[in-house]
């Protein structure tokens, strides 16, 4: 991650920002179940507020240090921060009956990759379980913010295939300033 990106996701105005303008109108009156997996966290803007809203909230990143960061931080409560690979989660089928990533798709070096991880998400979900999530939209500006740094924007229409193809129904993706999507999973 480059400086850029280490100074905006740790700030105060960072998770404002993602409390005020995505998560609370993404999922304001929406039932995310008891146990939740948060996919990429970083410094965990969107864990404060995810995890009051489940009774256990699993927040898994690459990164050991995030992971120890947030260890630290989220000692006692009911985060369990795991470092991991998301292409390759250490939990078996339907542990989950919701899942979250926020503002961290575009930084999955390849389309392969990205569709690994949501296979992966997919897979640790409960039946009918839910998958919530919100990244930036393609932009020159984003691109050069994200200089010396992986920046792979999600296409919202590729999301929708791969969802689609991964047996989510209903699934709701919008965009406007950035892409947002809800989708469920197979009943079976």
């Amino acid at each position: 991650m480059n400086e850029n990106h280490a100074v905006l996701c740790a700030s105060a105005e960072w998770g404002d920002h993602l409390r005020t303008d995505v998560l609370t109108p993404l999922l304001d009156g929406v039932d995310l179940g008891a146990q939740m997996i948060e996919i990429g966290p970083g410094p965990g803007a969107a864990t404060e507020w995810l995890r009051h809203r489940v009774s256990r909230l699993v927040a898994v990143d690459a990164d050991a240090r995030a992971v120890a960061t947030l260890a630290d931080r989220y000692a006692g409560t009911n985060v369990e921060p795991i470092a991991t690979d998301a292409t390759d989660l250490p939990f078996p089928d339907g542990t989950f009956d919701s899942a979250a990533t926020f503002t961290m798709l575009h930084h999955v070096p390849t389309a392969d990759a990205q569709q690994r991880l949501l296979e992966e998400v997919v897979r640790v979900l409960r039946p009918h379980g839910l998958l919530v999530g919100a990244d930036s939209l393609a932009s020159n500006e984003l691109r050069e913010f994200h200089r010396e740094d992986t920046y792979n924007p999600v296409e919202p229409g590729r999301l929708l295939r791969w969802l689609h193809r991964l047996g989510c129904r209903p699934i709701t993706i919008t965009v406007d300033d950035h892409l947002t999507f809800l989708a469920r999973t197979a009943l079976t």
